[in-house]
């Protein structure tokens, strides 16, 4: 019986190597036997009536569509990191070839990449030309200032970063080598009502009427409430900008969206700036904008009101841009555990990347301290 059961054994095991689509290593392991014993018994039994014809022809094709779905499988994800550089010159698909070669095997790099081995070979032997080598040294800025701008900037914010710091570089030329690094601005969209105009409240008529220009500080400021979702729940925050500059010269946050909010925002500005009077105070018809406490300290400093029309975004725009980008730049690229590191978050945007370093389109190009200090 023991002979019998050993035989049984071993015809099973042959059996189960040859139709399972395990490996042979896989099958020796899982039977606790050697692979040297394995492969005895296959060459003993695999011309015996242990595996049909049928079974065994079976088991070779699911073998075959099993290698094909791997090799499939293997494309589509080089397909999918490099379906950029498909139409870029040969150089640059044997660059994305040599820099994902610990991934992917060569040969099936170079057959998605309609390259050939031969190629890449030649091309690794060959000197990198001068405007390669210019290409990588620019590569290398790009990536830094895209790190410093909280990967923020497009191509025509970079080339004017890249300027600024020295490097003769077009748009074109920033733009292929973003494009073929994968270096792109991601921008996504949320929305939420912050705007309580269902009050008793005074409405002051529209001054600005969408101009937005000011000549210099402190002659037109615009405010607005915006807000931040967090795992412990709403955080809201309040921005003061100078429509000069588009500088945040005042900002505040809360849990709760109420008028307290929007005043300390408005003294922060005013104790950063002193505003002369008639500096034109623009805001949109919300509760917190129109109620007694904030109209008072408005006019306690003298401030031309204006407010605007109903349900009309566009009214506001300058400061609805700022929070689509805050949004955009910081907000939805991260998930906020809780409001405090949210805050700081904002703080650190604000003071040390939005004012001082973030270049807008409007300004020249330049930061809203930069364009202050060049008026100045």
């Amino acid at each position: 019986m023991g002979l019998k059961r050993t035989d049984e054994f071993r015809k099973d095991a042959v059996r189960i190597a040859l139709t399972s689509g395990l490996t042979r290593k896989q099958v020796a392991d899982d039977l606790g036997v050697g692979m040297s014993t394995l492969n005895k018994w296959i060459t003993v039994h695999r011309d015996t009536d242990v595996v049909s014809k049928e079974d065994l022809s079976l088991a070779q094709e699911n073998d075959r569509l099993r290698r094909e779905n791997r090799i499939l499988k293997e494309e589509r994800e080089v397909f999918k990191k490099g379906h950029g550089v498909l139409c870029e010159p040969k150089a640059v698909r044997f660059r994305f070839i040599e820099e994902h070669r610990s991934a992917f095997s060569i040969d099936l790099m170079c057959r998605v990449m309609a390259v050939s081995p031969r190629g890449l070979r030649a091309f690794r032997s060959r000197p990198a030309s001068l405007r390669q080598r210019s290409d990588m040294v620019t590569l290398a800025h790009i990536k830094e200032q895209s790190r410093l701008s909280l990967g923020s900037y497009g191509r025509p914010r970079m080339t004017e970063e890249l300027k600024e710091i020295g490097l003769d570089v077009g748009h074109r030329r920033v733009g292929r080598l973003m494009r073929q690094n994968g270096i792109s601005v991601v921008r996504t969209r949320k929305h939420k009502v912050t705007t309580d105009s269902d009050h008793k409240f005074n409405i002051a008529p529209n001054l600005l009427d969408r101009d937005f220009a000011a000549d210099k500080p402190n002659q037109k400021w615009a405010g607005d409430i915006s807000y931040v979702w967090t795992r412990e729940g709403w955080l809201y925050l309040a921005v003061i900008l100078d429509l000069h500059s588009r500088r945040v010269i005042g900002w505040a946050v809360s849990n709760r969206m109420k008028r307290d909010l929007a005043i300390r925002a408005l003294n922060m500005a005013i104790a950063f700036r002193s505003p002369p009077k008639n500096c034109v105070h623009h805001s949109d018809r919300g509760s917190q904008y129109c109620s007694h406490d904030y109209q008072k300290i408005l006019r306690q400093h003298g401030f031309k009101i204006s407010m605007s029309g109903k349900g009309n975004c566009y009214d506001n725009a300058a400061v609805e841009t700022f929070f689509k980008t805050i949004k955009a730049e910081l907000i939805w690229r991260h998930p906020w555990e809780t409001r405090r590191q949210a805050e700081m978050a904002i703080f650190e945007y604000i003071n040390g990347f939005y004012n001082p370093r973030r270049r807008h389109s409007a300004l020249g190009w330049k930061s809203p301290v930069a364009f202050e200090r060049k008026v100045a």
